[in-house]
């Protein structure tokens, strides 16, 4: 039988200019009910995943490609200005900022359609042409198709973060992309309100 499993919050995405990428997942609702995890890329390449529990880091695992899996606890906060993000070994704070033009661009998809898993299929090409290294739909791994439903886009203005005692410096675009799937977050540092749809066969 088809599996389905539906993801609801939001996806940070930015660089720093140690060379660092981060994409931080904060969800409200999921199969395994609301936790926050955190996919990195080194400069080198090296991708690394931080999810809380067993069963989290499973699932994001099978779906996605990392080099190093790390069981560990991940936290974030609201704050006037934006998030603040903690999990050991790692510190993260950015400011959140207006809407941002992919945001714009957002306003004129109704919400029904913009996480609808044939209008993501469809609009899959304009997608890639709008916003580079990034697209809607897509093959992730075990047999799995994921889509990405984008309801807001705000832009994220400023970062202070620490990783493995290192101060990663301040906030740079997310470029290259990272490579944890077929898709990229945008290179502008946005954080968005998303759906993440990923169907499955058995």
């Amino acid at each position: 039988m088809p599996q389905r499993h539906t993801f609801t919050g939001r996806i940070a995405g930015l660089g720093t200019t140690s060379g660092v990428r981060l994409v931080i997942g904060m969800w409200e609702t999921t199969p395994f009910g609301p936790f926050a995890d955190v996919m990195l890329e080194e400069p080198g390449g090296h991708r690394i995943l931080l999810a809380p529990t067993d069963q989290t880091a499973d699932f994001i695992a099978t779906t996605y490609t990392f080099d190093e899996v790390r069981v560990v606890p991940v936290t974030f906060r609201r704050t006037t200005a934006g998030v603040t993000l903690t999990a050991p070994r790692l510190s993260l704070t950015f400011g959140v900022g207006s809407i941002s033009p992919l945001g714009r661009l957002l306003r004129i998809v109704p919400p029904s359609f913009a996480t609808n898993t044939a209008w993501l299929r469809a609009i899959d090409p304009i997608a890639r042409l709008l916003v580079p290294s990034v697209r809607t739909a897509g093959s992730a791994n075990a047999g799995r198709r994921e889509f990405y439903g984008v309801t807001r886009a705000r832009t994220i203005m400023d970062a202070a973060a620490t990783w493995q005692d290192r101060d990663l410096g301040s906030l740079a675009p997310l470029w290259p992309p990272v490579r944890f799937g077929f898709s990229s977050a945008p290179s502008t540092p946005q954080i968005v309100d998303v759906t993440t749809t990923i169907t499955s066969v058995g």
